[in-house]
């Protein structure tokens, strides 16, 4: 087995390829994630989201390419390796007549032949679970239960966490929290975290860097900001003066609020700034990718 140690990315991928059959779902996926980083990898359904995380994971055997998750090729990943990766999935099979404490536990005992795990009450006051220490699982909430699912993830604290739709069924107030538990261990544990989600605001909110993969190929890589600079380079300025409405795309939004209150003074009113989000990035990108797609077949 290949084993690597803390030096170079958490995770590298060059020219990751993946065919069922005669359907190629990758077809040369290239990126990386560095140690600390929190990344979000997004994409329509389809795109090769799956794929990607169950490769990466050591689940799924890709047909060709590079790939080294913590120094090692997935494919060949031992237990020990394993022990330095946390996955919360969407969903996953419990035990009901488990309590909270006892389960975390239990699992602990799983990593202590590879690393030190977390102590189960420092992990459920971690999560915000301390509370349902003595709970079966079976009675708590769906949003206590998704608490279970995270703190499953961390007991071994890993290297890599992969987080397949972290917040689903979190009330605001959880996912908050949830929000300052991810730039914790990112900031603190120094763990590497790999987000796949729907939700573009959470995904705005938590990552430093966004992945866009459409179709079997990454179409963007950046921060936020500069997504949204390569859709859109302009600013859209919305305001009223004397009781017409306008909307205006500019190049610098600063500037030209300035100019426009030097100009018109009190007479602008419901001023309105608005820079391109992720969301709209998203979707121009998927739009052009498709628009291209129907291009070439044509």
């Amino acid at each position: 087995m290949e084993t690597g140690g803390n030096d170079g990315p958490v995770i590298e991928v060059r020219d990751l390829r993946m065919r069922y059959g005669s359907a190629d779902v990758l077809r040369g996926v290239d990126f990386h994630v560095g140690r600390g980083e929190v990344v979000a990898l997004l994409g329509p359904n389809g795109a090769g989201k799956t794929t990607t995380i169950e490769i990466l994971e050591g689940f799924r055997l890709r047909s060709a390419g590079r790939v080294r998750v913590l120094g090692t090729d997935p494919g060949r990943g031992d237990e020990a390796w394993r022990a330095r990766l946390g996955v919360v999935l969407q969903s996953w099979r419990d035990h009901g007549r488990w309590k909270v404490r006892d389960l975390l536990d239990h699992l602990a005992r799983y990593y202590t032949p590879y690393r030190r795990p977390y102590d189960p009450d420092e992990l459920m006051a971690l999560v915000g679970l301390t509370g349902q220490a003595d709970t079966m699982l079976h009675r708590l909430s769906g949003g206590q239960r998704r608490r279970v699912d995270v703190a499953v993830g961390l007991v071994g604290r890993p290297e890599l966490l992969f987080l397949d739709e972290p917040t689903v069924g979190f009330d605001p107030q959880a996912r908050q929290e949830f929000h300052e538990l991810v730039r914790r261990l990112a900031e603190l544990e120094d763990t590497a975290i790999l987000l796949t989600t729907h939700d573009l605001d959470e995904a705005e909110k938590l990552a430093g860097r966004i992945l866009i993969l459409v179709g079997g190929v990454i179409v963007a890589d950046g921060t936020p900001a500069e997504l949204a600079r390569q859709v859109s380079g302009k600013t859209e300025v919305r305001y009223t003066r004397d009781g017409e409405r306008y909307v205006e795309n500019v190049e610098d939004g600063t500037a030209h609020v300035r100019d426009l209150f030097a100009r018109y003074g009190d007479a602008i009113g419901d001023l309105e700034v608005r820079r391109a989000r992720l969301e709209d990035v998203y979707l121009a990108m998927v739009r052009d990718f498709e628009s291209e797609q129907r291009g070439e077949a044509a």
